[in-house]
């Protein structure tokens, strides 16, 4: 039962990771947290987001990199802490916490587009986005959140966003799993688990990497969204039942 809620997990993590640039921490935890420890989910959710990330080098824009610099040195401070805290977290709760996140980033980013641009704050604040992006990609890999949300109320064009939270993504990632390594969170039981996830969302992902370029951003970002506030609301409900 676990391994195919892993398999589905990693599978549809992958398809929106490719097809969007970002959200397979979402997506997993979304299926992953109702059968994982978060101690163990978390180490995999890296994982898979570095693999995803990983497979979307060849879609990096070198020319978003001096605007994605503030959010990396934010973010590399943040991860460190979230590692941290980790094991601390209770099961329960995080579901509980995750699904508030769904409940209240997924509508924010659906009607994004519509709130007024953010320009105050410049490069400080972008760091600030970074840092707790990075925090929460200690915590479980749930690096983009904040950054794309801070990048879409900037008002950036969806090619600037994409290469900003990419690269911060892939850094933040590495930067999470080397420290997952470093301090003992890959265990036995986390690594067999690593060899179901590769497979799952290898061809998945590659499939999103195609569909990006046949479906438009507004269709695309109504539905997932959608789908992710529906996960956070069913989320909810069983961490308080």
């Amino acid at each position: 039962m676990v391994v195919l809620v892993v398999v589905l997990g990693a599978a549809l993590a992958g398809f929106v990771q490719g097809l969007s640039g970002f959200a397979f921490g979402l997506v997993a935890w979304a299926v992953w947290a109702w059968v994982l420890d978060p101690g163990l989910a978390g180490p995999l959710v890296v994982f898979g987001s570095l693999v995803g990330q990983a497979l979307a080098i060849p879609q990096l824009r070198l020319s978003s990199l001096p605007r994605a610099l503030p959010f990396l040195a934010g973010g590399l401070l943040g991860v460190p802490l979230g590692i941290w805290l980790l094991p601390m977290l209770d099961a329960r709760y995080f579901k509980g916490g995750l699904g508030l996140l769904l409940v209240v980033w997924c509508p924010l980013m659906l009607f994004a587009s519509k709130l007024p641009h953010v320009s105050f704050g410049g490069r400080v604040a972008d760091a600030v986005a970074g840092g707790l992006g990075g925090i929460m990609g200690g915590l479980g890999g749930l690096t983009g959140p904040v950054p794309t949300l801070w990048c879409t109320l900037r008002g950036w064009d969806r090619a600037q966003a994409r290469g900003v939270f990419q690269t911060f993504n892939l850094v933040m990632h590495g930067v999470t799993f080397s420290g997952y390594l470093l301090t003992g969170r890959v265990t036995a039981e986390v690594g067999g688990l690593f060899l179901v996830v590769v497979p799952a969302m290898l061809v998945p992902t590659l499939l999103g990497t195609r569909a990006y370029k046949h479906v438009s951003d507004a269709q695309f970002r109504r539905l997932v969204l959608a789908l992710l506030t529906l996960s956070g609301v069913t989320l909810l409900v069983s961490a308080f039942q």
